[in-house]
């Protein structure tokens, strides 16, 4: 997460902290959406089960965690390795109460579902690298920045209909260890995307950052969770 501040979780007490383990060990995020956490299927792909870590400021010291297996994954169908299209997946948690530091994010409504949001702004949070090649920052981190149109940012990426992007001037972006967290609206206050993936020259070299789009997904959370609005 680039050009960004340090954030206490009770402004995002959606966002939750996953370390998969697998084939060796790796860090994403996601978000609380009701007893199911969303996140991105890069994410969840390989992985044999994942600490789901809530309710954390500081990395390292959430207010507690829950250990999930394989079994309760749900990896979008379509999901392709190659070129990233259909890159969400959904975890089923055990039960938690909900609180300040621990919430669930509320998903766009169907009315909403040909919204493109292009011009809204948004913020995006996670763990992720603060530069290219950083290390796993201490603090949540997150960026206010604005949604493209998917016009825009398909002069520099070949687009899927259902991505999503933002305007990453002044090194606003998402960055290594950012996968599967939250973009959520300010008005609003709604998970409109999924972090994806950013331009192989770095997260700070200017290409538009890319995202699942939420309102895309809508009938397959609903008919994997129940949850819609």
């Amino acid at each position: 997460m680039g050009t960004n501040f340090n954030l206490a979780v009770s402004w995002v007490p959606c966002i939750v902290g996953l370390l998969f383990s697998g084939n060796g060990n790796w860090w994403c995020g996601g978000s609380i959406i009701n007893t199911w956490v969303l996140t991105a299927a890069h994410c969840t792909n390989g992985a044999n089960g994942v600490t789901i870590n809530y309710g954390a400021s500081l990395r390292n010291q959430p207010q507690y965690t829950h250990w999930v297996g394989s079994g309760n994954f749900v990896q979008h169908h379509h999901y392709n390795s190659g070129n990233l299209h259909n890159d969400i997946s959904l975890i089923r948690t055990p039960h938690v109460d909900f609180w300040h530091l621990v919430n669930k994010v509320e998903l766009p409504s169907f009315n909403d579902r040909y919204q493109d949001y292009a011009g809204w702004w948004a913020v995006a949070s996670g763990w992720g690298g603060t530069y290219d090649g950083s290390p796993l920052p201490d603090w949540l981190q997150a960026v206010d920045v604005q949604i493209m149109s998917q016009g825009d940012c398909s002069r520099t990426w070949s687009l899927h209909d259902n991505m999503i992007c933002i305007n990453t001037n002044g090194g606003k972006s998402t960055c290594g260890g950012d996968s599967g967290g939250p973009l959520v609206t300010h008005e609003g206050n709604r998970l409109v995307g999924v972090t994806s993936f950013v331009s192989s020259a770095g997260c700070q070299s200017g290409a538009p950052a890319v995202f699942s789009r939420v309102t895309g997904y809508l009938d397959w959370i609903r008919d994997n969770t129940g949850i819609s609005y």
